[in-house]
């Protein structure tokens, strides 16, 4: 407990105290827009944070992350628009709450469900995480090797609606990790005479192309013109009845259990966690034809499971190296920014930073309680009047000045712009966008690790599964891409 204690005191500083705050009001903010998420809006900070200490920039990725998962409730309550997609289970019961004049309330009741869910995720992390770290003090190179491949396995199959699609999507990533010297022989791989791909695309640049220009292109199409009226918004407060808030408690209980659990799961994202906690919610309920009319718990079920994934999916990233979500994935992105290697070594070489971060979770989700209040609700509440179309040019502009400061180069706007491209037409395709990063992320190690296991067993590819863990970890990976042909198989014989 010695890193949690000077964890603490790191900080508790004015630093990354200032950068909570501040990033948890943005993140409402941006959670509040339609249109914007918090994928978009860490993605366009990583470039940023490149001359921060690391403890304030992931204070503002954990800031960010946790407010915008509240701050998606407010379109999804007032207009029945989810601001993130983890807010679709929220429209259900928001919206007919702000239709009988009860917006007051259920935004009061997201407001606490998020933040509930929020610390139950963080509590988890800060007790799981460590435990799991200690295990992977057994792992070699042929179990990094395994981790990797039933990463971008996981990640490719269970993102998404189709698995080959996916597993096609983590295979283009895996390509272009690949790209520039190899690092072992010191060979150039796929740079065709490009001097500027000798290192490789940077992560950062496609990131941000990826993330953050498609949204802005589909925003561009909707061409909103006009926001709403004050009138629209629907404010008016309504008291709580007598013991209403009591009856929320089991439903907390049961939506921060099941956010943790599908947190763990990689590729599962808080979308899942919510409407887990959503069906769970009205499977237990006693009045279960209420849910979709206006219920409370139907709010508070789906807010609460949907933050509870927060932290919860950081627990393989940190300590796996395998991202539980996309936000997961770009934490590690921070982390490789300031020379960190995410995985199993993390908590051995940067304790203070690790539980730091995990700190941050904590106290973000706190400040939603402070911070997410009546008042503050009602302020962020006010952007949904602004119009669309002020916003594309703003964000465009800010991509491309954080592009450009990484490296100085002209040639990394041009590498954002084809990114973005790519992802905005996959993205019509159905194609996830995750499973690519966690290539880019996975591959590299997947490839030295299993080099290096070759070269301790003089070539030997059964060295690969001899070890209880990584045979484990293999049948694993086997079982994850045999899974949807199995799924496949059995609706055939039903059929």
């Amino acid at each position: 407990m010695d890193f949690f204690t000077n964890a603490v005191l790191a900080v508790m500083t004015a630093g990354p105290l200032a950068a909570m705050l501040g990033s948890t009001l943005l993140g409402v903010l941006i959670g509040a827009l339609p249109g914007l998420n918090p994928v978009m809006a860490i993605a366009l900070l990583l470039p940023l944070t490149y001359s921060m200490d690391p403890l304030v920039a992931l204070a503002m990725v954990a800031g960010i992350y946790n407010g915008s998962m509240y701050g998606g409730a407010i379109p999804a309550i007032l207009l029945r628009i989810p601001g993130t997609p983890a807010s679709i289970a929220t429209t259900f019961d928001g919206f007919p709450m702000a239709d009988r004049g009860e917006a007051s309330k259920a935004l009061k009741i997201a407001c606490w469900s998020s933040a509930i869910g929020g610390i139950a995720s963080a509590l988890a992390l800060m007790t799981i995480g460590p435990v799991l770290a200690r295990v992977t003090l057994f792992f070699g190179p042929a179990e990094y090797f395994w981790i990797a491949m039933f990463g971008m396995a996981s990640v490719g199959v269970m993102v998404g609606s189709d698995p080959v699609k996916g597993v096609m999507a983590a295979a283009l990533g895996l390509l272009i990790g690949t790209m520039g010297i190899d690092p072992l022989s010191g060979q150039a791989r796929f740079t065709f005479g490009q001097t500027w791909l000798l290192g490789g695309l940077d992560l950062i640049v496609v990131l941000v192309g990826l993330y953050a220009l498609p949204p802005v292109l589909q925003l561009a199409e909707k061409c909103d013109l006009k926001g709403l009226s004050a009138s629209e918004l629907k404010l008016s407060g309504v008291p709580f009845a007598p013991g209403e808030i009591r009856r929320l408690v089991p439903t907390w209980l049961r939506s921060s259990l099941i956010g943790i659990a599908v947190g763990i799961l990689p590729g599962a994202g808080g979308n899942i966690a919510a409407f887990l906690s959503y069906n769970a919610a009205k499977n237990a309920s006693d009045d279960p034809g209420s849910f979709g009319k206006g219920n409370p718990q139907g709010v508070a079920a789906a807010e609460c499971g949907n933050n509870a994934d927060n932290a919860a999916s950081m627990i393989p990233a940190l300590t796996l190296g395998i991202p539980g979500n996309v936000v997961a994935a770009l934490v590690l992105s921070a982390l490789m920014i300031h020379g960190l290697q995410p995985g199993p070594q993390l908590f051995h070489q940067s304790p203070v930073l690790v539980g730091g971060f995990m700190i941050e979770m904590l106290l973000t989700s706190v400040l939603i309680f402070l911070v997410g209040g009546a008042a503050a609700t009602r302020v962020f509440a006010q952007i949904q009047r602004l119009p669309g179309v002020l916003l594309v040019p703003a964000i465009l502009v800010l991509m491309c000045v954080g592009v450009y400061v990484i490296n100085g180069r002209p040639v990394d706007l041009w590498v954002m712009l084809a990114a973005g491209t790519a992802g905005y037409f996959l993205e019509k395709l159905n194609v996830p966008l995750a499973p690519i990063i966690l290539g880019m992320i996975l591959g590299p190690m997947a490839e030295q690790s299993v080099r290096r296991a070759l070269l301790l067993s003089r070539g030997d590819p059964l060295d690969l599964l001899t070890r209880p863990i990584s045979a484990t970890l293999a049948i694993a990976t086997l079982g994850m891409i045999l899974w949807p042909l199995v799924k496949a198989f059995r609706r055939r014989r039903r059929g």
